[in-house]
């Protein structure tokens, strides 16, 4: 099924997302929590794809095992930075096999081990992977987008300007970056909205159940913690187990609002924990049928 038709829907879709493992040996591990997060009736499950390519079959496999085998809706994230325009071919044409309509299309970071002058440079932008995956096959394509703006822009508008241009390349609808003040997204929403960007823009929300983890994710990302956040890490951050339930109580409450605001289609980083995006469910049983 096209995601596109799905979140359409006049009802609120839960989501969730995936990574890949390192290694091929880790690979029954996150098999196993797919299998857990698929006993939710998530709208779709989405599967990261690896730094450089290195796990990029296995974002293969397992979005495959989504579809196929448990038969939820599955989007693979397929990157370009450090990809030559032959292996991304290769990947679509791989998709297309495996009979997966979804991929969420994306610049990807530059790789910290490989120089610069070392990369295909086949690819700069994720609008030129959109136009290439748009003409070998007919792809619900998804998009990234960022809420407080991408670090390596240098104003919000000309971020806007941007996503703009990468929608207008065949854009069915964006996923945001992860946030932790929803008065950001409406913003955000209002500001592209203006600009005639039109397409359905799923938020991203990351339950926080590791401090180590959100601080380096956050300074990649520029994402900003309001300090009702703080209180909670400095409150509860040396105790994982108390971490991880006001971590996915702070999650709960920004979906609640952003379903009472209107926004039907929430996108979970559930960080292969099938424990964290359970509880979400519980925690919206009422909410989300």
């Amino acid at each position: 099924m096209r995601i596109i038709d799905r979140i359409k829907e006049d009802k609120v879709h839960v989501s969730f997302e995936v990574f890949p493992p390192k290694t091929d040996a880790g690979i029954q591990s996150v098999i196993r929590a797919v299998d857990e997060i698929a006993t939710l009736s998530p709208s779709f499950i989405s599967v990261t794809y690896g730094a450089g390519g290195g796990t990029s079959k296995n974002t293969l496999k397992i979005a495959s095992h989504i579809k196929n085998e448990l038969h939820v809706p599955s989007i693979a994230h397929l990157t370009c930075m450090s990809s030559t325009k032959e292996e991304v071919r290769n990947v679509v044409e791989q998709l297309k096999i495996e009979g997966i309509q979804n991929v969420l299309a994306l610049r990807g970071d530059r790789p910290k081990d490989i120089a610069p002058e070392d990369l295909p440079n086949e690819y700069h932008y994720a609008c030129e992977l959109i136009r290439d995956i748009k003409e070998q096959g007919d792809f619900c394509i998804g998009a990234a987008c960022y809420p407080e703006g991408h670090v390596e822009a240098e104003c919000k508008k000309e971020d806007i300007f941007y996503l703009k241009e990468k929608v207008d390349c065949g854009v069915d609808f964006l996923t945001t970056q992860m946030f932790f003040d929803n008065s950001i997204l409406y913003n955000f929403l209002y500001r592209i909205r203006e600009k005639g960007i039109t397409v359905p823009v799923l938020p991203g929300i990351m339950p926080v159940t590791n401090v180590k983890q959100v601080a380096r994710s956050c300074a990649l990302s520029g994402t900003v913690l309001p300090a009702r956040f703080h209180a909670i890490v400095d409150k509860f951050g040396d105790n994982p187990a108390a971490m991880q339930q006001a971590g996915i109580a702070y999650a709960t409450d920004q979906i609640i609002d952003l379903i009472a605001n209107g926004i039907n289609n929430i996108h979970v980083y559930s960080m292969n924990k099938p424990e964290v995006a359970a509880a979400i469910m519980r925690n919206l049983s009422e909410i989300v049928k």
